[in-house]
């Protein structure tokens, strides 16, 4: 089933208080609207690992708004985490946080893990995609300049690829750009139409 037949089968709805995650999904020039997601609860139990930390959220996600699902509704929530010597580094508490991460990632190559579940009132499936992102060395001068110029804290990591940071510091990218953005878009289409048979 082409993108446009899904479309036409299905109410497509993006769960998500992301723009970005919209701007990458008006990419694929299809229908859908945009729900707030109701407050859910983003913490995970201390076992899981990589990929297994934003499939486990994206999941959650999806079940928090099921009960508001319409029979030809077809879901997408998202997750987003930045995975660094065997940590989770997710949105930042404060400027300190933020800066912490940042300091940690500077000369560095870290994984940017985004788990996505697609769902219907009877159909679930999630996938994961995986970035490696090498950073350049920051200067102590340069991270302050970003969080004094930006706003980091919605953003798994403290930083988002498309803004200043990503232009100065981000060396090379193995893997799906649009993933770092938040949202891996082509795997995305490739899994809508394959979800809809």
């Amino acid at each position: 089933m082409n993108i446009q037949e899904v479309a036409q089968r299905y109410q497509i709805i993006l769960a998500s208080n992301s723009p970005r995650r919209k701007e990458l999904l008006d990419g694929l020039n299809i229908p859908y609207s945009v729900v707030s997601l109701p407050d859910v609860d983003e913490s995970f139990p201390s076992y899981l690992q990589a990929e297994e930390i934003p499939l486990h959220i994206s999941k959650k996600k999806s079940e928090a708004y099921r009960p508001m699902m319409k029979d030809n509704s077809l879901l997408i929530t998202a997750d987003t985490i930045v995975w660094h010597e065997e940590k989770v580094f997710g949105k930042p508490t404060d400027r300190e946080d933020a800066k912490r991460m940042l300091q940690s990632l500077s000369g560095k190559t870290h994984q940017v893990i985004t788990g996505v579940t697609l769902s219907t009132k009877n159909k679930e499936r999630s996938f994961a995609a995986l970035s490696e992102v090498r950073f350049a060395p920051l200067e102590e001068e340069e991270i302050e300049y970003y969080l004094d110029h930006y706003k980091p804290y919605d953003k798994a990591g403290s930083y988002g690829v498309q803004e200043w940071i990503g232009y100065i510091g981000v060396e090379s990218i193995k893997g799906s750009y649009f993933n770092v953005m938040g949202l891996p878009i082509q795997r995305l289409y490739m899994e809508l139409q394959h979800f809809a048979l």
